[in-house]
């Protein structure tokens, strides 16, 4: 079988077409390092490497929260995947359909027709998108966090919604504009309402007729207590301090109804919210079941203590998109410290696979859970024993984080805008209108008149 495109990643001699083929789906933490990896341990005639994805850089999803708060630059939380690669070929798009028993994948650029691309050693790293519930209201009004595109629109729509509020007499405008909404009790939702929380509390200086006691931020929990990962003492601690923040944190309620953005929460309780973030779970991308490989009962595709695909030859997978056995009857949480090291293992048994060589098994001990929950605030669960909240906390998750974000690059400039934010005042500037950005030159280009003193459009 051959490719439908031929790509070159010819460096010495040989036939390009008898160069076994590595095709890596998914450019994320799992994806660029396990790529990484390979171009670094195989020879130029070894593999040919591919990795798909639709963006054309990895993002370090934990530090969306503080993108979404301003506390670090949007472009400083991507990576771009050409510049860390030398002979790994990118390609923008999207694989929708995946034969395995065939070795080909249907992939459809982001410019241009589709294709079929074949490919010997399949590693399947697509990650997790947000899982979704049939809520009315909910696929209209609601926004996630998983991307670095949300984390930038909800930091210019919260801004935007306090200048909405302090622009007008309203009350019912005011109101809600100023009601904020998170559904999601774990890591996303507990570091992003308290990101943004303190960023709003910063930004009221600002807007004159805004009182703290006017802002109103609720987090709808369904389970009974909030950031299960970081243990039940600390997530205790952590639920009474953002309660003394004056964040409404309402647990075992659900989500009922976001029709016209009316919430309707099923303690009974309605009001209208300009705001509603959704981050309630992740499912695996839906390229899983687009696909004829194993899946288990969650639809994370089945793969061994190997990071092998069961019941299959040459297909590999780990991340949010995978479910790994953890040697003890259960499987590994699908969270980025489990990405970061499955990367390495991942990478070596496609080499072992290559060269005839044994598979290694993954194994790893949970390091512990840490968590920001803004400035000089935190909830940190290390090692299993110790547990902190509050500032040293917040040392833990910053220091981690900076180590674990790829590229120096990527660390320095992080470092810098944390360094910035000693010395300056938070920014807050809004942009709503990135959102839509024809739109002022759409509004320039209509044709318009004075009629009775006022300027109206030509219909």
């Amino acid at each position: 079988m051959t490719e439908s495109r031929n790509y070159r990643l010819v460096h010495g001699g040989g036939n390009d077409a008898e160069i076994p083929h590595v095709l890596v789906v998914g450019g994320g933490y799992l994806g660029m390092y396990t790529a990484r990896r390979l171009e670094k341990k195989l020879g130029a005639g070894e593999a040919r490497i591919t990795v798909i994805d639709p963006n054309s850089y990895m993002t370090y999803q934990p530090f969306l929260p503080e993108t979404a708060a301003g506390s670090i630059s949007p472009r400083h939380v991507v990576v771009p995947l050409r510049k860390v690669f030398k002979r790994v070929r990118v390609l923008g798009g999207r694989v929708v359909r995946i034969d395995h028993a065939d070795r080909t994948v249907r992939y459809e650029p982001n410019v241009g027709e589709p294709e079929t691309i074949a490919y010997d050693y399949l590693v399947m790293a697509a990650g997790a998108v947000s899982r979704t519930l049939p809520i009315p209201g909910l696929a209209e009004w609601g926004i996630g966090i998983k991307t670095v595109e949300e984390a930038a629109y909800l930091r210019n729509h919260v801004l935007n919604q306090l200048a909405v509020a302090d622009s007008t007499d309203d009350e019912d405008v005011r109101r809600k504009a100023l009601n904020f909404v998170f559904v999601g009790g774990g890591f996303a939702g507990a570091e992003a309402i308290a990101e943004l929380e303190d960023m709003v509390r910063d930004a009221i200086r600002v807007h004159p007729s805004i009182d703290q006691s006017d802002v109103k931020f609720y987090l709808i929990e369904a389970a009974d207590k909030i950031l299960p990962e970081v243990g039940p003492e600390v997530g205790a601690k952590s639920l009474n301090q953002l309660r003394r923040r004056g964040i409404d944190v309402r647990l075992k309620t659900f989500l009922e109804s976001a029709v016209d953005q009316r919430i309707k929460l099923s303690d009974g309780t309605e009001f209208e919210a300009g705001t509603l973030v959704w981050t309630a779970g992740v499912k695996p991308s839906p390229v899983v079941a687009a696909s004829d490989l194993p899946v288990g009962p969650k639809g994370h595709v089945d793969t061994n203590e190997y990071l092998k695909v069961n019941g299959v030859e040459n297909a590999f997978a780990g991340g949010d998109n995978a479910q790994v056995p953890d040697g003890n009857g259960g499987y590994y949480p699908p969270n980025a410290q489990n990405a970061v090291r499955q990367a390495p293992v991942l990478a070596d048994n496609v080499i072992a696979a290559l060269r005839g060589g044994e598979p290694t098994a993954y194994r790893h001990k949970n390091l512990g859970a840490v968590a920001g929950l803004g400035m000089h605030k935190g909830a940190a669960q290390l090692f299993g024993k110790i547990k902190l909240n509050g500032r040293l906390a917040w040392y833990a998750h910053r220091s981690y984080h900076l180590m674990a974000v790829p590229t120096f690059n990527r660390k320095l400039r992080v470092l810098s805008d944390w360094t910035l934010s000693l010395f300056l005042r938070r920014d807050f500037a809004a942009l709503p209108e990135m959102a839509a950005p024809r739109q002022a030159f759409e509004e320039a280009s209509e044709p318009r008149i004075v009629e009775d003193g006022q300027l109206r459009r030509v219909s």
